[in-house]
């Protein structure tokens, strides 16, 4: 394993194609402090930076995933209230805060959150930026932004409406009330429930990492940029996507592979910065 980014905040390491993302605040439960909020984003370019990842797992050291905001930190120098380009889009689709979920959305490979502990406000919305989900059966999440008199503000209105319907997310959203993991999974926050989450996006990251990497990407470029659109636009991008996909080297090697029943070798697209 290979570490390729690393700050007081977040580590990014490298194995066999899967980059694990950690937060390494556990002291504080991963609050988000300024210096949490731009080594996430710097992480989310580390891990596009870096050749041959095909799955990404997002965890949390110590007792929890991320508690939110770091409301301790508010009026300190170290506050995200400081970063005064916080609310600003810049070249960016999405503004410093939203970009903590959103960048995670925009990166080509699957990215698996493994949830513990506290998952509240702006880190139950960095959940949400990752495209899998495993919460531990009593994880506690909580869209708590209410609590503290503000909107959530962090990508939600992406990622929230393809999971759950507007009443449940506005019950949530209204109360700030906090749900186990178990609650979660059948409301649709999270995926799967696991005694050990970790463990369990780890699996499921080294199985993706198997798959040809340009089909994988191919399918989440597909339900990200479909999902919503028109059934017309959905079905030319499917066209599209499989245009490219037939014949091409890798596809090559997954029917190979599938019938000599040994491991394909798949050729890992360039990295990508942005």
């Amino acid at each position: 394993m290979s570490t390729v980014f690393s700050t007081e905040r977040v580590r990014v390491d490298v194995a066999d194609h899967v980059a694990t993302v950690t937060l390494t605040r556990g002291d504080k439960h991963n609050a988000l402090d300024g210096a949490m909020f731009q080594g996430i984003l710097d992480a989310a370019a580390a891990v596009r930076a870096a050749a041959g990842v095909r799955a990404v797992v997002l965890h949390g050291e110590g007792p929890s995933f991320c508690s939110g905001l770091d409301v301790t930190a508010l009026m300190g120098s170290d506050s995200p209230l400081s970063m005064t380009d916080i609310l600003e889009r810049g070249s960016h689709r999405a503004n410093v805060a939203q970009r903590v979920a959103t960048d995670w959305i925009d990166l080509p490979m699957p990215v698996i959150a493994a949830l513990h502990g506290n998952v509240f406000g702006g880190g139950l919305q960095l959940a949400l930026g990752a495209d899998i989900r495993f919460a531990a059966p009593d994880a506690v999440l909580s869209i708590m932004e209410s609590r503290w008199g503000l909107v959530p503000d962090m990508g939600i209105t992406s990622t929230l409406p393809r999971l759950v319907a507007i009443d449940v997310a506005k019950e949530l959203t209204f109360t700030a009330r906090r749900v186990s993991g178990e609650e979660a999974a059948r409301l649709g926050l999270v995926t799967h429930v696991a005694a050990d989450p970790l463990a369990a996006a780890r699996e499921l990251a080294a199985e993706i990492a198997q798959r040809s990497p340009d089909a994988i990407r191919a399918a989440k470029r597909l339900y990200d940029e479909a999902w919503n659109a028109p059934v017309e636009e959905g079905l030319l991008l499917e066209t599209e996507l499989q245009r490219r996909l037939i014949g091409s080297k890798n596809q090559m090697a997954a029917v190979t592979a599938g019938f000599t029943k040994q491991p394909a070798e798949f050729e890992d697209p360039a990295p990508v910065t942005i």
